[in-house]
């Protein structure tokens, strides 16, 4: 079955802006398309206790938040939740965020600035979350180690259905975890459906995203500097990888060989973790707007690929709109992390 995708040139005047409504596995898939507060009580938040308050129950609401947010531990953000910063964005400082046994959560215009010791935003067991037009950064690379900071989102324990887009992530070691051990199989394997699109990597160590038993669908992505290794399928994992720009010093950009590479966590596995390796597929034969069948081809740069496995995950399950390869890069500068939407 071929699978008609749209494919945009966008030239980013005023009378052309990309398309920032919600695609993807967050969208399309069994459950129904993440919605967050839609349909529930609106409320603009500037304190860190009528944010916790806001965020913690089950009811639907859309929160607004002004300001800078000192986290004084992490917060835990309920069921139909819309999490949107205001204008130019808010940030949140310190300590992030759970998402956590819960479905149907959306956070957008936020800055999650230095999260030290956990990740800036760990989904885990929960489905429908849509991450989009983030800025996720710590500053840079640690003398002590990757762990400093951890992961800037990071996917795990049986999560679905969820689309990370227009984020900036930026100089940190660790960016997307999805799956966060090759011990939990059982719990992960048919789980984990996750699709990143349009997000612009710059600065960056690993994992962009690296995923265990599950299918990314990674399209239309920036890295620009992304050090060690980009994007990584190991664990029985199926990556489905079309349309990203690769620039800069970027070492490996797309792997499927099972070690976890030294750089990734040097402090505690010096060598290398082994795992099984994992799959990747760049992209079937697909119908541009009733043209010609092409196949949908990335810009590695100057970066390495090493597919050691080509896997069944062809075709996206749904429609989705391909920015034209040589947009993406002025695109995704111009259009993604704060103040976008």
């Amino acid at each position: 079955m071929k699978l008609s995708v749209l494919v945009l040139s966008t030239s980013l005047s005023a009378s052309a802006h990309p398309d920032f409504s919600l695609a993807g596995f967050a969208r399309n898939n069994p459950l129904g398309a993440t919605t967050g507060g839609a349909g529930g009580e609106t409320v603009t938040v500037t304190t860190l206790a009528a944010l916790k308050s806001a965020i913690a129950d089950t009811t639907p609401r859309t929160i607004y938040l002004t300001g800078n947010f000192t986290l004084t531990e992490r917060l835990s953000i309920g069921p139909n939740k819309s999490v949107i910063g205001t204008g130019p964005g808010a940030n949140i400082l310190a300590n992030g965020f759970n998402i956590k046994s819960v479905s149907n959560v959306i956070i957008r215009n936020l800055g999650i600035r230095g999260i030290t010791g956990n990740d800036g935003i760990t989904i885990q067991n929960s489905t429908r979350v849509w991450i989009d037009h983030n800025e996720f950064e710590s500053g840079g690379f640690p003398a002590n180690g990757p762990d400093a900071y951890d992961g800037q989102c990071d996917i795990i324990r049986a999560s679905d259905w969820i689309t990370v887009s227009w984020n900036y992530f930026h100089d940190h070691w660790k960016s997307s975890l999805v799956g966060n051990g090759d011990a939990l199989r059982d719990v992960d394997h048919n789980h984990l459906h996750v699709t990143y699109h349009h997000n612009y990597w710059r600065n960056e160590g690993t994992r962009g995203p690296a995923g265990r038993f599950g299918h990314q669908h990674v399209y239309n992505n920036l890295y620009e500097d992304f050090l060690f290794q980009a994007i990584h399928s190991r664990s029985d994992n199926q990556v489905l990888v079309e349309g990203n720009v690769f620039r800069g010093d970027t070492r490996e950009a797309l792997s499927t060989y099972g070690l976890v590479i030294p750089d990734d966590s040097p402090n505690t596995s010096p060598d290398g973790d082994y795992e099984l390796d994992g799959f990747a597929n760049l992209g079937a034969k697909i119908e541009y707007e009733a043209a010609a069948d092409l196949l949908v081809e990335n810009d590695w740069g100057p970066a390495s690929i090493n597919i050691t496995r080509v896997g069944n995950f062809t075709e996206a399950p749904y429609k989705y709109a391909l920015t034209a390869l040589g947009d993406v890069e002025k695109t995704v500068k111009a259009s993604a992390g704060l103040g976008k939407i």
